[in-house]
């Protein structure tokens, strides 16, 4: 459903702009590759022993694909909770750019920093792609609770998926089981696929997929480490070189 227009009387109230940000998260694909993926999340979350509630809680407290893996992962591993918040917090810094260029566009002279706080907690690679597309096409005055509403769509998506995803595996065989884990890496490797714009990208995105298996043969743990630093500044390497 497209948006009305900025001087429609549709945006008179912060409860209406909410509403309309809550049936855009159904105007983009990403909705869909955010449902994959929390339904491979879910799944991850009961292979490792966690609780339904717990695997809740994650995505609405984590609310980032990698992050929230790299919990499950470290915890499942035997990492203490010490060592598994510093592997979250060090992936999240990437996050940090993200929140830092979307916030401008939804300031007012009116606007407080309490505002602004479960924005950046919503701000992740979907809702940073989405805030370009959509904000344009809404009155500055009513782009904050837009958000909100926009937020509090994909964050329910996430909710559901890690629940279907984890019922899934707790009663599906074994074989679907591994399917369903296997949306994840999927589902992250199509986005950034998707993503994937300038030479250095697509390079370092090949180059990566190439590496793996020859990096797996080490047997080290360090597999995917190795193989992407390796393409990464391979394909920077490529890029500097093009622009000199």
């Amino acid at each position: 459903m497209p948006l009305p227009p900025l001087d429609s009387p549709k945006w008179n109230t912060s409860l209406r702009a909410f509403a309309w940000g809550m049936s855009s998260v159904g105007a983009t694909i990403l909705s869909l590759v955010l449902f994959v993926t929390y339904i491979g999340i879910g799944a991850l979350s009961h292979e490792a022993g966690f609780s339904l509630l717990w695997s809740m809680l994650a995505t609405v407290l984590v609310w980032a694909g990698p992050a929230q893996i790299i919990l499950i992962t470290t915890l499942a591993s035997g990492a203490s909770i010490v060592q598994s918040a510093i592997a979250v917090t060090v992936s999240a810094v990437r996050l940090f750019p993200m929140v830092v260029a979307v916030l401008p566009l939804m300031r007012t002279e009116k606007s407080k920093r309490r505002h602004f706080v479960l924005i950046a907690h919503f701000t992740a690679v979907t809702l940073w792609v989405e805030c370009y597309r959509f904000l344009p096409h809404v009155p500055r005055e009513r782009r904050i609770a837009f958000i909100h509403g926009l937020g509090c769509g994909l964050m329910c998506i996430g909710l559901s998926a890690t629940v279907i995803g984890y019922q899934l595996a707790a009663n599906l065989s074994e074989t679907l089981g591994a399917a369903i884990l296997l949306l994840t890496p999927l589902s992250f490797l199509f986005s950034t696929a998707r993503n994937s714009r300038g030479i250095a990208d697509i390079l370092a995105l090949a180059l990566g997929l190439l590496f793996y298996p020859l990096a797996s043969l080490m047997d080290s743990g360090l597999d995917i480490l190795v193989s992407g630093v390796a393409a990464g500044t391979i394909a920077y390497g490529v890029h500097k070189w093009r622009e000199s």
